[in-house]
């Protein structure tokens, strides 16, 4: 573990004391100023709307780039060099990740302030959404399962706990989420059949004050839907993208990724609680308040880890408390996250996997589509009609804008014993078109679509929108592109070195706004002329 003080150093010489020694509060992730981006999604509600205007559909043309940095990590895995955090904005200064890697750098400037290394164990180095912030601590995951904290200014080393066994293959990826004062860390793991859950840290000192697990125990609620005790501690259900959080009601609000062994159900029959199912917790105690299961005895790797957005919205005539989410599994969902019950259930993309959904808007799957020994053919492949980068929602067009594979894949089944174990399968992609979609959260029903010229399937980027009446995201081209909310109209684009990796941010310092977005090892920010 060890801190790149000779960089820090140099960088005092750019950096304004002031900057220094504020905290971050829960309350200003609550309601954050326009001069920061503090949480993951910029707030709690998993909207990545910005109210900022200066940037705007009348003059986003003139955006220039205004500085780059590239991370420097000296590792040779290729996984470990694409930046997939989503930075955080606090006091001027911009924090972001790749596996083992935290960098502070001037969110003016571009000029790094410092650079921490984490002393690997190993695990797998596949990404790493980010940091959270609490007070003047920063907490990060590593791919050998530890929750890291440093001081948020210095990068100097406070503690590191142990959150999940490596030794069960178990990583860490997600980007802490901050409530209260709980730290709440999710895991990540598919190649060992070992239970996901999620747990709330102590941010003194990383001690556990809840653990929730994803799959039920026996004789609990839940336990009905999986047939034994070994089914259900070997259940899967990773929560390895941070969630949401509604601060009237109390609740947070995850997705839980899909059941193992992957692609085998035959050992696992049944819908497999709480598997594929956004969840509501009470942050304080890690109690259920509700579920809804997305995807019912997945066997095609359509975890639903999405980001589980929160808006309010008008249906039939009554506002509601709203939860929207576009699922891997090709579908988009609406429930009242109030309780839990479904209000819209529509396919985004054209889909096979099911035969069409339930009195309560479930999917129903179609068992012509499980995997076979001689192969089903599958849409959407195992990578799903969106993947792990974040959606946004715009609440002044009422749309959630989301990019999105429509894709075919040849399912596997290649352990057909009683009792399998790991993937159990495997799938081979064959075709695959990406673009992006604006969803009327109202009816599920597509206002626009673009479809990228690339026709190779691609994570994508995540998405921002904005009070501009922009929406900006990636193509798998390496162009980020700025979109007309309303429209879909193609507005100003910018080729990057790579393909945009990561969700842009927006904020505004000293009357000026930047764009913030990665392309492989590299932060880009733009601005308008001044």
């Amino acid at each position: 573990m060890k801190l790149n003080r000779i960089s820090f150093l140099l960088a005092l010489l750019y950096v304004p004391a002031c900057l220094f020694g504020q905290a971050l509060t829960p309350a200003t992730i609550l309601h954050p100023p326009k001069d920061t981006w503090p949480t993951y999604n910029g707030d709690y509600s998993g909207k990545r709307f910005s109210q900022l205007t200066q940037i705007n559909s009348t003059n986003v043309k003139d955006l220039k780039l205004a500085w780059e940095y590239q991370a420097e990590t000296g590792d040779s895995n290729p996984f470990g060099t694409e930046i997939k955090a989503t930075p955080l904005q606090v006091n001027g200064v911009l924090y972001f990740t790749l596996p083992d890697h935290v960098w502070a750098i001037d969110a003016r400037t571009g000029h790094q302030i410092w650079h921490y290394k984490w002393k690997s164990q190993g695990g797998i180095h596949i990404g790493n959404r980010g940091v959270g912030i609490y007070n003047n601590w920063l907490f990060f995951e590593t791919p050998d399962d530890h929750l890291v904290s440093l001081e948020k200014d210095t990068g100097k080393f406070r503690w590191a706990v142990q959150i999940a066994d490596l030794a069960q293959e178990y990583f860490s990826t997600a980007a802490p989420l901050v409530i209260g004062n709980h730290i709440l860390v999710g895991v990540g793991g598919d190649s060992l059949d070992v239970p996901g859950f999620l747990e709330a840290r102590d941010p003194e000192t990383g001690a556990v004050q809840w653990h929730w697990d994803t799959e039920p125990k026996p004789g609990q609620p839940g336990s009905e839907t999986w047939p034994n005790t070994d089914a259900m501690g070997h259940g899967g259900g990773m929560t390895w993208i941070s969630g949401t959080y509604d601060p009237e009601l109390n609740l947070i609000y995850w997705g839980t990724g899909n059941p193992n062994p992957v692609h085998a159900g035959q050992g696992r029959k049944g819908s497999n609680l709480w598997t594929c199912s956004i969840v509501a917790l009470n942050p304080d105690t890690g109690k259920m308040a509700w579920y809804y299961q997305v995807s019912p005895h997945d066997t095609h790797d359509y975890d639903a880890v999405q980001t589980p957005v929160l808006f309010d919205g008008v249906i039939d005539g009554h506002k509601r408390k709203l939860l929207a989410q576009a699922s891997r599994n090709g579908y988009f969902f609406v429930l009242d996250r109030t309780n839990g019950k479904h209000i819209v259930t529509a396919p985004y993309i054209d889909l096979t996997w099911s035969k069409g959904t339930d009195a309560n808007g479930a999917p129903i799957p179609n068992p012509d589509k499980e995997p076979k020994p001689d192969g089903a053919l599958v849409s959407p492949a195992s990578g799903g009609g969106t993947n792990w980068p974040p959606p946004s929602f715009d609440p002044e067009t009422g749309l959630f804008y989301v990019n999105a594979d429509y894709s075919f894949s040849v399912f596997y089944l290649t352990d057909t014993s009683a009792h399998p174990e790991g993937f159990a399968g495997r799938d081979a992609g064959i075709w695959s078109q990406s673009m992006l979609k604006a969803i009327d959260y109202k009816t599920g029903r597509i206002r626009w679509s673009h479809k990228y010229r690339v026709e190779e399937g691609s994570e994508g980027s995540g998405v921002l929108t904005t009070a501009g009446k922009l929406v900006f995201s990636g193509d798998p081209a390496g162009n980020l592109i700025a979109f007309e909310a309303a429209t879909g109209k193609i507005l100003w684009h910018a080729g990057l070195a790579s393909s945009v990796s990561n969700g842009p941010i927006t904020y505004e310092l000293d009357g000026r706004q930047y764009l913030i977005v990665a392309g492989g090892p590299t932060i880009y920010a733009f601005t308008l002329p001044e």
